[in-house]
């Protein structure tokens, strides 16, 4: 029993070229969370202004939106391995960039914001050829197991990788943080030269507008796409909490449970990922994702009507479980049906997707809290979504039908 609990480790024994992307990805995830970290307390320490570290947010929005679209397209039109490893080359460099700033007597603040956005548009490049690659490293019977994995990764990083990280830059500094960065994307950029090339089709679309909205038409005009789209940006815009925290925390008595509640969704991610043995036999991706976005839903109602803080925690961590179910059904669907040639530009638009999904959330979240309260504002919230899922089963009936069959799938692994 507990053997078909724990996640497939398939595509980690079979795929040499997976496997090597998986540990880089392991490997640069950790130097990642510590510059994540580092530029915020950086830029606290140089300015003292809580409002230029928001400004961090503005800075990486809109270069990710409009690279992740054009890298799109270019996932589609060049050797998506090479772009990969070109684009973590470039991340490696503006971490070298903040380390020579940090070793001036006298650090600057401008180069953090520069290397914010650069970083934001560079991994808007990265995002689609990374996402376009899994399906050809591994079959697509294998999918499942493949993007839980990555999840695994993923949320073992958020959640022990911040918390390593949080020390070594407490303990070390922000000159150490760096250089292991620095560190990091070396080895990873090592990992992914190792990965065999992954050449485009010969019917590739050279990137330009025309290529961009094909890509749009296509998403379009598959409403099994649409309500995937849509099940992600109502469960996000209308129920996501985050910005709330801080308030919802003191609201419930007791203010030092904020970190503990930061990190709770990525734990039910994390232990969701780690029990995912049985999803791969799962056939009704599209039913399977919306049950999972509801219950988000409904862990978010837990949340807002707790009265106490380990309630709000328990629901937190199932709302992380029930989101990871989620995205991975949402992955496996979309690697299923999208055709290779197109998958970059897809990949675009769904960086574009969930980037203004918990963008629309916090607005949201913040608008509601002045509004109506804090606890409102999260159950309310949480029950919008789950109205608004039902909405989508009920329009996008496709979604609901559809059933993965071996023989859909558009392109083998190679």
């Amino acid at each position: 029993m507990l053997r078909g609990l724990l996640p497939g480790t398939t595509p980690l024994r079979t795929s040499r070229d997976f496997r090597l992307l998986w540990l880089s990805g392991f490997v640069t995830s950790f130097g990642t969370v510590l510059t994540l970290l580092a530029i915020p307390v950086q830029i606290k320490e140089l300015t003292g202004s809580p409002l230029a570290v928001g400004l961090m947010g503005t800075v990486e929005l809109v270069p990710m939106i409009v690279f992740g679209l054009y890298g799109g397209a270019l996932a589609d039109a060049i050797d998506r391995r090479l772009m990969v490893l070109f684009t973590e080359i470039a991340l490696g460099l503006l971490s070298v960039g903040l380390l020579l700033n940090v070793l001036l007597d006298r650090p600057l603040l401008w180069p953090l914001y520069v290397a914010v956005g650069a970083a934001a548009a560079v991994g808007g490049l990265q995002g689609p050829a990374m996402t376009a690659i899994i399906p050809r490293l591994v079959p697509p019977e294998q999918m499942t197991e493949a993007l839980a994995l990555n999840s695994l990764r993923a949320n073992t990083s958020a959640i022990g990788g911040t918390a390593v990280a949080g020390v070594l830059i407490s303990v070390l500094g922000l000159r150490a943080a760096y250089l292991i960065d620095v560190v990091t994307f070396a080895v990873s950029a090592l990992l992914i030269f190792w990965v065999r090339p992954q050449p485009v089709g010969e019917h590739a679309s050279p990137p330009s507008l025309r290529a961009m909205s094909e890509g749009v038409r296509y998403a379009l005009s598959r409403p099994l796409l649409v309500g995937s789209y849509l099940v992600d940006l109502v469960a996000t815009a209308l129920a996501l909490p985050f910005a709330l925290f801080a308030f919802l925390a003191s609201d419930i008595g007791a203010p030092w449970v904020l970190g503990l509640m930061f990190s709770a969704t990525a734990a039910g991610g994390l232990i969701a990922a780690a029990t995912s043995g049985w999803s791969s036999r799962i056939r009704r991706h599209g039913i399977a994702m919306l049950v999972a976005a509801a219950l988000w839903g409904v862990a978010m109602i837990g949340v807002g009507l707790s009265p106490w803080w380990w309630l709000t925690l328990v629901m937190l961590a199932f709302g992380g479980a029930a989101n990871f179910v989620a995205d991975l059904f949402r992955g496996t669907l979309w690697n299923h049906v999208v055709p290779d040639r197109l998958r970059g530009r897809l990949a675009g638009i769904e960086m574009l997707v969930g980037s203004a999904g918990p963008q629309l959330g916090d607005l949201r979240a913040g608008l509601f809290g002045g509004l109506f309260g804090i606890r409102r504002a999260v159950w309310t919230g949480g029950l919008a979504s789950v109205a608004g899922i039902g909405l989508v089963a009920a329009g996008a009936r496709s979604l609901v039908r559809y059933e993965y069959r071996r023989e859909e799938s558009p392109t083998p692994a190679n």
